[in-house]
Order: structure tokens, then C-alpha cells, then sequence
């Protein structure tokens, strides 16, 4: 399920064409309930931490109202601030990237397998890190406008709002940053980050999960209520070892999200034109903040969000896999 704490959606095993059915209605409706689950899970998980996606923005860009304050001070802080819902604040757009993001990346997972398997004879651990990481792209470069207006009204504070909404930001940016390129200020931190921390993210995960049931199999494992023969990971294990990888991910691919930040949120901040490319980007931040106050600004909030979304994305996908008949 990217993330930023990226979420990425995991699929270790994988369906046989007997599965998917012969006639091109049962891969149809294979296709839609796969992207049904996928997308589901993604917004379960992103709505759990949205809060704390918020402070991470935040501090992140080093806002006025709250760059001397830490992460649990900012989350105390905002509601007084903005209200309660001042902590969704960004999550309607996030909501509509977030299910397109995960229901592509789980079909573009699957697509790059099947690929790389048959048609390049790759498999193994090279196969999941590969797969894993141009699945994660591949769903980037969908869904990154959707991004790009979430971070911009994530952003905003109460009183200094440049944007009403959705639909108000998609204009504002489509006629003052140069039409369909602003949306995609910051795209190539994006991806650079993303193809480690999506390839390590699958390649962690699908290593432990076949790793835990091969050789404990009665402990770890559980017949899927869907299909008895398939043996899944149990829920807190499941939780385990996606906390695991999206911690070891995150923390690799850090630095380049923060640069994607600053990118994406451009004319709204006063140092702007520092930050119009990667490197450039990079530099300026290393220079100004440094590492801890710069680059890894904001990654405690990371780890914290890694296991509830984790928890949350693999619990509702297991569960959607079942009710959808899936396994």
C-alpha cells in the first residue's frame, strides 16, 4: 500500500489463468475486484494517518506557524489553531489520488511479475524488487496531479488559504505554473524515491512472508477463509513484517521526499527558487538545515505512521481479498 510511509499494496503470490477465468467477462471482473481491493485498502490506510500525513507536510516545508514546534506539539497545536478538522485538512484530495494509486500499483505489481517471469525469465528476489519498484512509478506518474493539489491544501493554514478546494487548486496551478508541467513539479525526486522504497518495500515483505511460511508455517500462517488451500499470514504478522519493510524503505528514500515536498509546494514558499530542481533542491536543504533539521526532518513521524498504515493496508486488503474472492 507508498507510503510516504509511500503506501504500496503487497502481492507475494500470485493468480493462475485457471483464477482468472477463460472467458474475457470472468478477467474482467477479476481485473475490477483486484482494483476494488487494492484501492480500498489504500484509503483505509491513508485515512488512519492522515493526521500525522499532515504534520509530516508541515514540518516538512518548515511552515511559518509551526516549524519551531516538534511533531506531537504540532498535532496538539493545529486544532487549537484550525479546529479538529484542521488534522484532515488535504485528505478529500488525498482520497481521490489514493484509491487510483493503489489499485494501479496492485495491477501494475501484478502486470511487471507476470512480465519479467515469463517474457525475461527473472524470479526470485530480483524479480520482487524490480517489480516492486516500477509498479510503484508506474502509479506515481498516474496519480502525481492528485498529489501535487493534496500537498498544496495540506499545506495551508487557517486565515491563508490560496486555494478553496480541489477543484479551486487544479485551476489556480493549471493557469499560473504553466498549464499540465505544474502539476508535475517534483516529479523526478518522486520517482527516484520511489523505485527504492517500493522495490525494498516488496522485496522485504515478499522475502519474509515466503521466508515465515516455509519454515513455520503452523505459527505464522492460517488457512484463507476464501480458499482453504492458500495459506496467508496471520493479522499480526502481517503487521510485523510490514512495519518492518516500510520502515527499512523509508528511511533509505527520506531525503528525496522531502525534496519532492519542497518541490511541489514551489510559489507557495518564500524560497522558491532554491528549490527548482532535484539537486539544486537537495543542496539548499543540506546547506540551510542540515541533516537532522533538514533531510530527515520529520522522519520520526514517519516511523511512527509506518505501522498503523501498514497494519491498517494489510488487514483490509487480506480482508478484501476474501470477501472478493480473490485467493
Amino acid at each position: 500500500m507508498r507510503s510516504d510511509c509511500g503506501l504500496t499494496v503487497f502481492c507475494p503470490t500470485f493468480s493462475t489463468p485457471s483464477v482468472l477465468g477463460n472467458t474475457p467477462a470472468q478477467k474482467d471482473y477479476y481485473v475490477l475486484r483486484t482494483l476494488t481491493a487494492g484501492g480500498v485498502a489504500a484509503c483505509c490506510a491513508k485515512s488512519s494517518i492522515a493526521p500525522l500525513d499532515r504534520v509530516k507536510i508541515l514540518l516538512q516545508a518548515q511552515n511559518p506557524h509551526y516549524k519551531h514546534l516538534g511533531v506531537f506539539s504540532t498535532l496538539t497545536a493545529i486544532p487549537k489553531k484550525e479546529g479538529f478538522l484542521g488534522l484532515y485538512k488535504g485528505n478529500g484530495a488525498m482520497m481521490v489520488r489514493i484509491f487510483p494509486y493503489g489499485a494501479i500499483q496492485f495491477m501494475a505489481f501484478d502486470a511487471y511479475s507476470e512480465l519479467l517471469r515469463k517474457n525475461l525469465g527473472i524470479s526470485g528476489h530480483i524479480h520482487r524488487l524490480m517489480a516492486g519498484s516500477m509498479a510503484g512509478m508506474t502509479a506515481v506518474i498516474c496519480t502525481y496531479p492528485l498529489d501535487m493539489v493534496r500537498a498544496r491544501l495540506a499545506f495551508q493554514v487557517k486565515g491563508e488559504h490560496r486555494y478553496t478546494g480541489i477543484a479551486n487548486a487544479f485551476q489556480t496551478i493549471y493557469l499560473k505554473e504553466g498549464g499540465m508541467l505544474g502539476f508535475y513539479r517534483g516529479l523526478t525526486p518522486t520517482l527516484i524515491g520511489m523505485a527504492p522504497y517500493a522495490g525494498l518495500s516488496f522485496f522485504t515483505f515478499g522475502t519474509l512472508k515466503s521466508l515465515g511460511l516455509k519454515h513455520f508455517p503452523e505459527m505464522l500462517g492460517r488457512p484463507s477463509s476464501d480458499n482453504p488451500d492458500v495459506l496467508v499470514l496471520k493479522t499480526y504478522v502481517n503487521l510485523l513484517c510490514g512495519g518492518f519493510a516500510g520502515v527499512i524503505a523509508q528511511t533509505i528514500s527520506y531525503p528525496l521526499d522531502v525534496a519532492r515536498r519542497r518541490m511541489q509546494l514551489g510559489g507557495v514558499l518564500p524560497d522558491s527558487e532554491k528549490c527548482v530542481n532535484l539537486t539544486k533542491t537537495l543542496q539548499y536543504v543540506y546547506t540551510k538545515y542540515g541533516i537532522k533539521k533538514g533531510l530527515y526532518r520529520g522522519l520520526s513521524l514517519n516511523y511512527i505512521r509506518c505501522v498503523p498504515s501498514q497494519a491498517m493496508a494489510f488487514t483490509t486488503y487480506e480482508f478484501m481479498k476474501q470477501v472478493l474472492y480473490l485467493n
